[in-house]
Order: structure tokens, then C-alpha cells, then sequence
């Protein structure tokens, strides 16, 4: 799209030679002035020395853990400028940090002090080391324990930063946006404001229909080309058609598996494996090259069912398409399932190594997600996941029983009210959008819709590609978010 387009509302200044965006001229933004110089993150690592269990004195008295956390101050003003708080999720905190350049350009405008904190066991904030994951050590991993860590945090930085009356607005993405509303509703006297995109707090309590987040994934595909889905659903089709009649042989040849399949449970897997890559598609459907997640092209979801539809023969067509997602390099001679995937209590896949087991474990627990695919609303197999397989298999691999309706209890669900000053932001083109709150509860529970928008890509630096509905999305958000911070000053006063 040719020039490069920062978010409505900012002035570029330089000082000390570095690009940065100021906020208000007269308390009115700024018109907007476009530069091709991109903002450094400027993020150092350390850790906090933060509490194992805020909840029960007597189990691990008031042991420790370092929990590992990112910072800058380069654009804060200091003890005056509010605090970003980054409210960290399912992953190493530096992957997050480094695909949210929003803040980034949010805090050289606002003359705010950042701060990414990541989630306990995940990355390297392992509260047992490499027992993180045992019985019963592993039972400390609780959204509960995550958001006190961050009150914690919050308030302990803010003394030794003298930074007392800078307000606290907190940011997430996904799963992270989901904690910035749960802070914001349970420590309100901590966190002034937040900024939860593509935050499902719905169908992650159990709220809405299993049948959805497939459905939206297909959904995408279909828009490109209603040709698209039909061909999928095709090649998944021939695919079953060859595992009734066990050729697996043929099935490894034709998806390249390093090994053939030889049983129901090998063709269950080789499914849920294709499925994966369809959902990351989706997922990561933005419209520039990205490394978040998974190395992806441009518009992903396009270039899929180019591929699907550029092929006599859908399976191989099916194969390479994946290939998109588990090949980008081409480096694979083969595909092993077992390692490139793995099955667990979250339909959406859990990712692979030590943060799999954590949110594994979350999603036998406190988190919700019985999504399945039907064959029907959506063009993948059938593959239900009930209540009762969860159970079962959440019994198995952590001796634990999930407690449907709990997240809803402890968090409100739907009935946020009586809550305020939070942004809820979705993109159609996201899976999970509708899983989310999509519209305006009152005027400080705001519903921004992003028709042009994947996963959380507000959250995301600007972009020469940006559609103009993110833009206009980010300026949204950076009025509300100087509002939020101008009446806590004042609160404060």
C-alpha cells in the first residue's frame, strides 16, 4: 500500500534521535504525519522475585520464585508518565513483547514507563524449575495465582520506580486479554484501565455454541472462495475414505508422514494435525509477512486456497497447504505427527515443549474450550470433544476433574455491568472474535470490531499494510486509553 501509515493521532518529534510519537496538541490529537522510521524497542530483561502462593500461608509458607519480566523507560516521563503493563500469556514473554509494537508507539506518545510480565510457568518463569510440572507443584498454575503475581509486581515496581502516581493501564492479547479484564475487574484499586484484543471470555467460560470456533475458521476460507472450503472439505473426505480401508500406506505417501499410520488413533491424529494448520491460518490471517506464532505469508488464508485450488488432486493439494504452516522453509523431508503436533485439552492445539504442558494443564482446569469440528457447519472431520472425553482426559494425564462454570463464576462472564474502562477488541477475521464481546456494554465497556482484522492485530506495531480499519481501531484506542489516564490523575488528586 505504498507509504507507511502510523495510527490517526500522533506527532512525530525527535529526540535524542529516536522516533517518537507525542501525544496531544490543546488536548486534541495531532493530524497525522506519516515516517518511514520505525521505533526500537528498547527492553530489558530482569526477573522479580514474586511469591509462590499468595493464597494459603501454610503450604509453602512465603517461598519464591523469579518471575522474568521486560522493561524500558526510554520514552517514560518519569514519576508523572502512566505505566503499560503487558498482562502475559501462554508463552515466553519476549515473543509477546516483540509482536506488540503498538505499546511500544503508545508509550513514546503518552510518556509511559512499559512493562511486560510473563506468566508463572511459562517461558523461564518456572517456579520449580523442571518440576514445574509434577503432582502437585504443578497446581499452582491458576489464573487466580497469574493475576496476583501481577498485582504484586505492579505495585512493588511502581515503589521502587517512585512512580506512585503514574496510573496502571494494562494490555493483552488472547489469553493475556482475557487476564487484562480479569485485573482490571479484580484489582481495580491497582489497574485504572485495560485493553483486551481478541480476549474470548466468552466461550472460554463455557458460554456459546462448541460448534462456533470451527465454523468462524471455515468461515475465513470461504470467504476467499466459497471453492476453498468445498475443495477442503474434499480432500478430508478422500482422506477418510482411505483410512476405512486402512491403505495407509497410500496416506503416507501422499501427506509425506516419516512414518505410516497403522491405527484409528494414527489417523486421529494425522486429522487433528491438518486442522491445526487451518486454525493458525486463520489465526495469523494478516496482511504483511509475520514470525508470531508461526513463519506465515502475507494473507495466509489466501495463499492457502490458492493452493487448495491450484491442484488436480486434493489430498497433495491438502498436503502442501499445510505445508504453509508446518514446512515454510521446505527444510522437512517428512512430517512427523507426534512431534509437529500434539493433541490435548484445548481443541486449537497447545503449541509444543514445557508452555504445551502449562496450558494444557489450564485447560483441564479453569479454562473451557470444548470446540469441535462436525463436517457439517464446518469443513473439517468430525471430531467432537465433550465434557466427558475432557474429563477423562484431563483425569489421566493430571489427576485432575475440570470445573465447568468456574472461569464464570470467578470472572462474571457476561455480565460485566457493573464493570468499566475496558476496550474489547476483535477482528472478523479471527476464530476467536465471537467468542468475545463484540458489542458496547456502556460507555467505558467499548466494543472496537476490526472488519480487516486477525489476532489481536491492533496489538501489532504500524504497518505500511495496516488496513484502514486498524488504523482507525489503534486511534480509538489511544483516545480512550489518554482519557482513562487523565481521570485517574484527577481521581487521584
Amino acid at each position: 500500500m505504498g507509504l507507511l501509515k502510523f495510527f490517526f493521532g500522533f506527532m512525530l518529534l525527535i529526540l535524542g534521535g529516536n522516533t517518537v510519537l507525542s501525544v496531544f496538541i490543546k488536548g486534541k490529537l495531532s493530524d497525522v504525519i506519516t515516517s518511514h522510521r520505525h521505533l526500537a524497542p528498547d527492553l530489558k530483561e530482569k526477573y522479580f522475585t514474586q511469591i509462590l502462593d499468595h493464597f494459603n500461608y501454610n503450604s509453602l509458607g512465603n517461598g519464591t520464585y523469579d518471575q522474568r519480566y521486560l522493561i524500558s523507560d526510554q520514552y517514560w516521563k518519569k514519576g508523572y508518565g502512566p505505566v503499560f503493563f503487558y498482562t502475559g500469556n501462554e508463552g515466553d514473554i519476549w515473543e509477546f513483547a516483540l509482536n506488540s509494537g503498538f505499546m511500544l508507539e503508545l508509550a513514546a506518545a503518552q510518556g509511559a514507563l512499559l512493562i511486560f510480565a510473563e506468566h508463572r510457568y511459562y517461558g523461564k518463569s518456572l517456579p520449580f524449575g523442571k518440576n514445574s510440572f509434577d503432582r502437585p507443584e504443578v497446581g499452582l498454575l491458576t489464573v487466580e495465582q497469574a493475576l496476583a503475581d501481577y498485582a504484586v509486581m505492579i505495585t512493588e515496581l511502581k515503589k521502587e520506580l517512585a512512580a506512585h502516581n503514574c496510573p496502571v493501564i494494562v494490555f493483552g492479547g488472547s489469553y493475556g486479554g482475557m487476564l487484562s479484564v480479569y485485573m482490571r475487574i479484580r484489582y481495580p484499586n491497582i489497574v485504572a484501565g485495560a485493553l483486551a484484543a481478541s480476549a474470548p471470555i466468552l466461550s472460554t467460560a463455557g458460554l456459546g455454541d462448541s460448534k462456533q470456533f470451527f465454523q468462524d475458521v471455515t468461515s475465513d476460507f470461504e470467504k476467499v472462495d466459497p471453492s476453498c472450503r468445498v475443495a477442503v472439505q474434499g480432500a478430508f473426505q478422500k482422506l477418510n475414505v482411505l483410512a476405512q480401508q486402512k491403505d495407509y500406506n497410500q496416506i503416507q505417501t501422499t501427506f509425506s508422514l516419516c512414518k505410516p499410520p497403522g491405527s484409528p488413533k494414527d489417523i486421529h491424529q494425522l486429522n487433528g494435525f491438518l486442522r491445526n494448520a487451518f486454525t493458525l491460518m486463520a489465526m495469523l490471517d494478516y496482511p504483511y509477512s509475520t514470525q508470531f506464532m508461526s513463519s506465515m505469508p502475507a494473507f495466509p488464508v489466501k495463499v492457502a486456497c490458492e493452493t487448495m485450488l491450484n491442484s488436480t488432486d486434493l489430498m497433495s493439494a491438502l498436503r502442501d497447504t499445510v505445508g504453509i504452516v508446518y514446512n515454510s522453509t521446505g527444510d522437512l523431508s517428512c512430517y512427523d505427527l507426534y512431534s509437529l503436533y500434539v493433541e490435548c485439552a484445548d481443541p486449537t492445539g497447545c503449541g509444543l515443549g514445557f508452555n504445551s504442558y502449562a496450558w494444557d494443564y489450564q485447560a483441564c482446569t479453569e479454562i473451557e474450550m470444548c470446540f469441535e469440528s462436525n463436517n457439517v457447519t464446518d469443513m473439517f472431520p468430525l471430531m467432537p470433544f465433550t465434557e466427558k472425553q475432557r474429563e477423562e482426559y484431563c483425569f489421566k494425564r493430571w489427576g485432575v476433574v475440570p470445573r465447568p462454570g468456574w472461569l464464570k463464576t470467578q470472572f462474571w462472564g457476561k455480565d460485566l455491568s457493573t464493570a468499566s474502562n475496558i476496550i474489547f477488541s476483535n477482528g472478523d477475521l479471527d476464530p476467536w472474535a465471537n467468542g468475545g464481546i463484540r458489542k458496547t456494554l456502556s460507555p467505558s465497556l467499548i466494543a472496537i470490531n476490526i472488519p480487516e482484522g486477525a489476532h489481536h492485530l491492533d496489538l501489532r506495531g504500524s504497518n505500511p499494510d495496516d488496513p484502514e480499519s486498524v488504523i482507525n481501531a489503534r486511534k480509538k484506542e489511544c483516545e480512550t486509553i489518554a482519557e482513562w489516564v487523565k481521570a485517574a490523575r484527577m481521581e487521584a488528586s
